[in-house]
């Protein structure tokens, strides 16, 4: 095993969890951490709670000292130093004590790299302005929080509907702030499909969040060092008190580049199964490093803690004595919460899986998270995404109250199985009335799905429908008389096969409903009475009214 120098880049996420793995495996190595920053390890994803005072306690935020590191583990832990360049070579790296300005050269058996990632600011005029945010670490968050306690500002604009995006929204609305939220795509959450992302748009909406989809960031008006406003792309002017970017971030790669590690396709530092860059002393986690896409099978960029922390403690155990465990491909698992409504995701959506040139299917459930007769049941809608040809499931997204983060991890280990949508419509899962349903919402949209690559079901959306189809609407009158589709004839489901002579049987017809099963019912109902082009409105009113979703608890 030896005694190897290993020096770690870095801590956070992958570097705090190579170096301890390290140690675990390798008592005798000597291993160092330098952290350009204030804080060696903390927990950057409860950073929006601590603005809004869910933490209480900033010290929670810490999630270990230098002085923790020495005691526990015997790691040497740095903060303050920045590491300025490596030399491959003399296998040795020259690092700045920001602190006395000193510089000194290190030398490394292994070294692994975990600079992470730093937020996208793009050079506008005014963006260095006392009242313009970033939130990447625990300075960053302190001062957010200083401003708002103390400035209490009126009006926040924030660029960037993503996860922390919808997080600060919520955090700040709940402060007091009126906050209009800017996004360059054309819905928010852009990792979600469209219809997906709508549902938690009708959230933010209805919690007073001005959207401005499809536009960007022109102009930052500035009077002295503070930002008055903000100019889109549409020329419209926006006030602001406060202006917080949320636009992604960048891998931090130049200390790599410069020293001529390669640099993969997607801009992160390219590694191999064992998170080694292109020179085997060095290695290259979080943020900054390509993964294994687990669908895609080829490398790509998803920074997320969770493959950080597992990808760094295998690089540590690698770097320490040789050989660990492949680190494992990364589905891009993720869930976001705002005004006490939850949208998550894994793999791919339907439009990553076409770009991909995959042929694609869906289906819908949207289901309570429990069965309804026992009290407190939380609606969602969960989306399917998979392959026609093979039946493999591609990925999903979710979004309702309790229970998403379930159904998305369930088909997240389907996913990391390469399994089928006949393997997630036979799954075990567990059930009782207060937990789920005997046929829980993920067995329901495999079937779906099933029922669609059977030949059982087919299903259209309601746009570009044909000029001469028959819309049906099958829900009872009194669900009809409170909002129909456009078009739509009445002819509840229990009045179906009694009225069958009122419709064209040479025309196509497309049933629909609130959800999708009354739908599905009719169409069987149809296509055995001789009517050969039938179609069921995916989602029902459901998707495609969004008043209806909210009003089904969505």
């Amino acid at each position: 095993m030896g005694s190897p120098r290993i020096l770690i880049v870095g801590g956070v996420a992958a570097g705090a969890s190579a170096a301890t793995r390290a140690r675990r495996v390798n008592e005798h190595a000597e291993i160092v951490m330098f952290e350009a920053g204030e804080h060696v390890s903390f927990a950057n994803c409860g950073l929006p709670y601590y603005i809004a005072g869910s933490i209480a306690d900033r010290t929670k935020l810490l999630l270990a000292t230098p002085e923790y590191f020495k005691r526990t583990f015997n790691i040497d832990a740095r903060t303050g130093h920045e590491v300025l360049e490596i030399d491959r070579a003399g296998k040795r790296v020259q690092v700045l004590c920001r602190a006395t300005g000193e510089r000194i050269w290190e030398r490394y058996d292994k070294l692994i790299l975990a600079p992470g990632a730093s937020p996208i600011v793009p050079p506008w005029p005014g963006v260095k302005s006392s009242n313009v945010f970033s939130l990447r670490d625990v300075p960053d968050a302190d001062r957010v929080k200083s401003y708002v306690d103390a400035r209490q500002p009126k009006r926040a604009v924030l660029i960037g509907a993503g996860f922390i995006g919808l997080e600060m929204v919520e955090v700040l609305t709940e402060r007091g702030v009126a906050v209009t939220l800017v996004e360059q795509q054309r819905h928010v959450l852009p990792v979600f499909d469209e219809e997906m992302a709508a549902v938690m748009e009708a959230v933010l909406a209805r919690h007073g969040v001005e959207l401005r989809l499809g536009q960007t960031l022109e102009k930052l008006t500035t009077d002295g060092d503070r930002v008055t406003d903000v100019r889109l792309s549409d020329g419209s002017v926006i006030p602001a008190d406060m202006v917080l970017l949320a636009m992604g971030v960048r891998p931090n790669v130049k200390l790599a580049a410069n020293a001529g590690l390669t640099i993969g396709p997607s801009g992160g530092i390219a590694v191999n199964e064992y998170s080694q860059t292109s020179d085997p002393d060095i290695y290259a986690v979080g943020d900054a490093a390509e993964v294994m896409h687990g669908v895609l099978g080829r490398a790509a960029r998803i920074p997320l803690a969770g493959p950080a922390n597992r990808n760094g403690r295998l690089a540590g155990e690698h770097a320490a004595t040789g050989r660990s465990a492949r680190t494992t491909p990364v589905l891009g698992t993720a869930i976001v919460g705002a005004f006490g409504k939850v949208a998550a995701s894994t793999g791919m959506t339907v439009r990553a899986a076409r770009q991909a040139g995959y042929n694609v299917g869906f289906s819908y459930a949207i289901r309570g998270h429990h069965v309804g007769y026992y009290p407190g049941a939380e609606q969602m809608i969960l989306k399917l995404v998979y392959e026609q040809r093979t039946r493999r499931v591609l990925g999903a997204q979710a979004v309702g109250g309790a229970g998403v983060d379930k159904r998305i991890d369930v088909v997240a280990t389907v996913l990391h199985f390469r399994g089928t949508i006949d393997d997630l419509a036979g799954l075990d899962l567990a059930y009782a009335p207060q937990f789920g349903a005997a046929k829980d919402p993920l067995h329901i949209a495999a079937f779906v799905a099933q029922n669609q690559e059977d030949g059982l079901l087919r299903q259209a959306g309601v746009d570009g429908l044909p000029a001469d189809a028959q819309l049906i609407d099958v829900r009872s009158e009194q669900e009809f008389r409170s909002g129909a589709l456009a078009g739509a004839v009445n002819v509840p489901l229990p009045a179906l096969r009694s009225r069958l002579d009122e419709l064209d049987r040479n025309r196509p017809v497309y049933v629909y409903c609130r959800v999708g099963q009354r739908g599905y019912v009719a169409a069987r109902i149809l296509a055995q009475h001789g009517f050969a082009d039938v179609w069921n409105i995916y989602g029902g009113v459901t998707l495609n009214l969004p008043k209806e979703a909210m009003s089904c608890g969505l």
